[in-house]
């Protein structure tokens, strides 16, 4: 039952890295690629409503940071154009529902940090005339517009770029993503923010204290803005203990944020990057590691989206409601873009 429950409803990712993997790839390979690596596991795991974050490696910053972020927007064009029987590029939530109702995957674009952007805060109206819908605006470390959760030590809050981003986005319609924020920055934000905003990919850090988790305060706020937190599923996130890193500690995690937040505002930002990782990293000399986070452990069965199935079974092994976890695995997250996503103010 559990199976036919996660198939019969909306499963939305929120943070699967495959661009990465796709866009190292010839440019002629790049429908072909996705079409042969990642569309079968997108089906096998029911997943109907993918997040494709645009994430740009160090070696392309700071000064190929736009060229790349560029390209890694016309390759997810160029997948959807190639692969139009089954996916389709969305910016807003007629066009999402569009596409759900013909059987195809709705693929959103996001910025995870936005380096080729930088302080340019008049380029937003730019890649969002491209298809961007979700950004965010740090990752570990500083960037021009905030400070990551790796610089938590500065009590960093947004400069005036990152004030400026914030709104300019609000104007937009397009959605501000907190995950890898600083507590200060995430905190500045919240009293800034006038619209929904979601964490992408971030876990609780009263499970997990690990500064790329959320407190409980942190969850409560988000909620407040109709926002939505989206588990992570990086093993190190979810506990200390590799003999924990289990379904079930995940499952601890997204009930925890539902016991904070409200069942309204919880979903699934898997940040499936284990694949990606292995296949874009020369087989030597590269250290893949954050601090003591290993980003290449993964939960039994959830090495990728394939896997998703699995969260569904363990949450109704918990004993939780058909109606709380059609809203879990992404109910909540297509009911935020339905009416946020490509909204002007």
């Amino acid at each position: 039952m559990s199976v036919d429950l996660h198939h019969r409803a909306v499963v939305a990712d929120t943070h699967n890295d495959l661009l990465m993997a796709v866009t190292a790839r010839p440019p002629e390979r790049w429908a072909s690629f996705f079409r042969e690596r990642w569309l079968p596991q997108l089906r096998e795991g029911g997943v109907n409503l993918q997040v494709l974050p645009v994430f740009i490696d160090d070696q392309y910053r700071p000064e190929g940071a736009l060229r790349q972020t560029l390209r890694m927007i016309e390759c997810a064009h160029t997948l959807a154009e190639g692969n139009a029987d089954a996916v389709r590029l969305c910016t807003d939530g007629a066009q999402i529902d569009a596409a759900l109702g013909e059987g195809l995957i709705a693929l959103v674009l996001a910025l995870e940090s936005a380096p080729g952007l930088d302080a340019s805060v008049e380029l937003l109206p730019t890649v969002h005339r491209l298809g961007v819908r979700v950004a965010s605006i740090a990752h570990w470390g500083r960037t021009a517009l905030a400070d990551g959760s790796g610089e938590d030590a500065t009590a960093s809050r947004l400069t005036a770029a990152g004030v400026q981003t914030l709104r300019e986005m609000e104007r937009l319609g397009m959605i501000f993503d907190v995950s890898h924020l600083g507590a200060s920055g995430v905190a500045h934000v919240l009293e800034l923010a006038t619209r929904p905003v979601m964490a992408t990919h971030s876990s609780a850090r009263a499970l997990r204290d690990h500064h790329r988790n959320l407190t409980d305060d942190q969850i409560r706020a988000i909620a407040a803005t109709g926002g939505v937190i989206c588990v992570n599923f990086v093993p190190g996130f979810l506990s200390e203990d590799p003999a924990d890193y289990t379904v079930d500690r995940l499952v601890d995690h997204i009930e925890h944020v539902v016991s904070v937040g409200g069942i309204d505002h919880v979903g699934l930002g898997p940040d499936f990057v284990h694949e990606v990782l292995i296949d874009v990293t020369p087989p030597c000399c590269e250290d893949l590691s954050y601090g003591e986070i290993d980003p290449l452990a993964v939960l039994p069965g959830l090495e990728g989206p394939r896997g998703l199935p699995l969260v569904t079974e363990a949450l109704v092994k918990r004993g939780l409601p058909d109606d709380d976890i059609v809203k879990i695995i992404g109910g909540n997250v297509h009911r935020l873009f339905r009416a946020e996503l490509g909204r002007p103010r």
